[in-house]
């Protein structure tokens, strides 16, 4: 078994997400922040490298304007940043567009990234999507990770709906997926985390349809 080469990914754990139409829902980000600060004590502990990444939509934007309040790191997670985390600025939601963290995992010989924060459905699903044409693998940790209600010309969808989705979908191919708890313990024992593939998630999805029957209900 190869012992993982891990570095923590802090994704916007920024203020506009913990107020306003982009508050986070699920899970609450009362639950979450102590998973995220969980998870950065452990790292810390373990002396696997951290970034802190915040995504900035420029000057005079309503939301991750860099001169506002809302830009800002959580207080809980800037009262543990050190001099050894690095930091960047996105623009886009992959962690990996227009920034130098490839290049800094790399320099780290890092293989194995752990990915915190927020949103589940779009910088966390969008990185991971990313990390596998960079030969990294991922780990999301669940209950350090939060999505927002969506609704809009194509449908709607609750939060938890949206969290409980991307998670599984993430797990069955391009990351696995588990708790703070779980990755911690990983971290101890140095292990990498079990996830599943997509044909085993497609025969068990398959399996579990069957056995429930038809359904008529429709998402709407």
């Amino acid at each position: 078994m190869t012992t993982p080469r891990r570095a923590l990914i802090l994704i916007d754990v920024q203020q506009d997400y913990f107020s306003g139409p982009l508050e986070i829902q699920h899970p609450a980000h009362a639950d979450s922040l102590p998973a995220i600060t969980q998870a950065i004590d452990a790292a810390a502990e373990a002396g696997i490298p951290i970034a802190a990444i915040q995504h900035s939509m420029g000057a005079g934007a309503p939301v991750f304007d860099p001169a506002q309040p809302g830009f800002q790191l959580h207080p809980e997670v800037e009262a543990r940043r050190t001099d050894s985390w690095k930091s960047a600025v996105k623009r886009f939601g992959s962690i990996y567009a227009d920034t130098d963290i490839a290049a800094w995992l790399r320099e780290q010989d890092v293989d194995t990234v752990t990915l915190v924060g927020y949103m589940t459905n779009n910088c966390i699903l969008a990185s991971a999507v990313e990390g596998e044409g960079l030969e990294l693998t991922t780990e999301v940790l669940s209950d350090a990770t939060g999505a927002i209600h969506i609704a809009n010309g194509a449908g709607s969808a609750s939060a938890e709906t949206i969290h409980s989705t991307i998670m599984t979908v993430l797990h069955s191919n391009l990351a696995a997926v588990a708790t703070t708890d779980a990755w911690t313990r990983a971290l101890s024992t140095q292990e990498p985390l079990s996830k599943s593939d997509l044909g085993t998630s497609a025969v068990r999805g398959a399996r579990e349809a069957h056995a429930s029957g038809p359904s008529e209900s429709v998402d709407r």
